[in-house]
């Protein structure tokens, strides 16, 4: 699948309801800070992205949520379930270390992080992948951090269950953790990427058991940095998914890795250092290309077209990059934010400075984007963004694409993650 269409595909949820109209689709919803619960919608599995309870409708996660009070311990992971109307924060659910976590020597974790998303075994519930803090003594091999919490009908139910991690694909003594989710042999079943040691990877088959053991695993393969980086996209078009792995957790250069029948053991394009980097098919110009990789050094953007080495750049400031479809014309745009968010247009010729939309911040504090994907089921990419003020009280609004315009310039739905700490 090219980049372009799996841009759409993981953007693009199901068609709406018969009846469903643009204004009540797009019809705020004003959350206070505590909405009343409500039950989980049941479905009956999907092949909607980030979708556990099978429904058809794209759910949220949130890591990092606010506190009852300064310096209390982190209270877990929150999930915000969808509706053919977006997502309805009443029907959310909180992930703790104590409810949901696997113990490790008769120790359940303190910190319990939510990592990445996809459907492991196949049965049309998205999993979720969480990253935990076992003990450890600093002696020869750290235990394996990574839990895996399966979809069921019902949302994510049930405990968790430690990532079985056979030894042949492990190597050196470091943390094997920063999964990244995908396709990677082309084989249909959601595959792991995972940190190794001293450049190399470890790569685990999908599909996975309910007891978290791949199909198979083999030895680490080489690889040109020591930080996988998701998500995951088909750049090249071949039916195998690719991912960028960084040389360094802060600014450095990446390289693209390819997938292929064996698993992402081709390396690909390098690209330039830069602070974050983000998949997208941008344009459609004389190169034709199926995808572009956005780069941002702090100062400037710049975006690559790897199978040519064509290289633009943006001279606008930034810090964190993101890219969707926002107004369903099947060019991504990019979404840079630091001290301004802003949303870049793609255009067949490329990203344009022509149109940039900036998006004001739901609330005042530090605004950052937490994700952006099909929320709404429209066909178009919705930007989800947080505004935090110190760790008791943070805004969360989601802004829907539009045709015109890229996104709304007021959010369909906000509330808050103190929402979750309510009985």
């Amino acid at each position: 699948m090219s980049a372009a269409l799996l841009l759409a595909a993981s953007a693009c949820g199901p068609t709406p309801h018969d009846g469903d109209t643009e204004s009540a689709r797009h019809t705020p919803v004003q959350a206070a800070d505590a909405p009343a619960r409500l039950p989980v919608p049941r479905g009956e599995g999907s092949g909607t992205p980030d979708d556990f309870n099978g429904d058809g409708q794209r759910d949220l996660v949130l890591n990092d949520l606010v506190k009852a009070q300064a310096h209390a311990d982190d209270a877990g992971i929150g999930v915000v379930y969808g509706s053919d109307r977006g997502l309805t924060p009443g029907a959310r659910q909180l992930l703790s270390p104590r409810r949901q976590a696997a113990p490790t020597k008769g120790q359940l974790p303190a910190v319990f992080d939510a990592e990445e998303t996809c459907d492991l075994d196949g049965d049309g519930f998205t999993d979720l992948v969480v990253s935990t803090d076992p003990p450890y003594d600093g002696q020869g091999r750290p235990p394996v951090p990574l839990q895996l919490l399966f979809g069921s009908p019902n949302g994510l139910t049930g405990k968790a269950v430690k990532l079985t991690f056979p030894a042949a694909a492990r190597v050196g003594n470091d943390w094997p953790d920063q999964p990244v989710c995908g396709d990677f042999d082309g084989d249909d079943a959601q595959d792991l990427v995972v940190h190794a040691s001293g450049g190399r990877l470890s790569f685990l088959r999908g599909p996975f058991t309910r007891e978290g053991t791949p199909r198979t695993a083999g030895a680490p393969v080489p690889a040109p940095g020591n930080v996988p980086t998701g998500p995951s996209a088909d750049v090249n078009g071949d039916g195998y998914d690719d991912l960028v792995i960084r040389t360094t957790e802060g600014a450095g250069p990446s390289s693209l890795v390819l997938g292929g029948p064996t698993g992402p053991t081709r390396t690909g394009a390098t690209l330039p250092s830069g602070i974050d980097v983000a998949l997208g098919a941008f344009g459609k110009g004389r190169a034709a290309l199926d995808a572009a990789i956005g780069t941002l050094d702090g100062t400037s953007l710049r975006y690559d077209l790897p199978t040519t080495a064509t290289r633009a750049t943006l001279d606008v400031p930034g810090s964190m990059l993101d890219a969707a479809d926002f107004d369903g014309d099947g060019l991504a745009e990019l979404v840079s934010s630091g001290s301004r968010l802003r949303v870049f247009p793609g255009r067949k010729a490329g990203l344009a400075t022509r149109g940039v939309v900036t998006v004001e911040p739901p609330a005042q504090g530090t605004t950052r984007v937490v994700t952006v994907g099909d929320f709404d089921g429209d066909g178009r990419a919705d930007l989800v963004v947080r505004a935090y003020v110190g760790e008791t009280k943070d805004t969360v609004a989601v802004y829907p694409g539009v045709e015109e315009g890229l996104v709304a310039a007021e959010p369909s739905v906000t509330f808050s993650t103190s929402a979750f700490l309510a009985p």
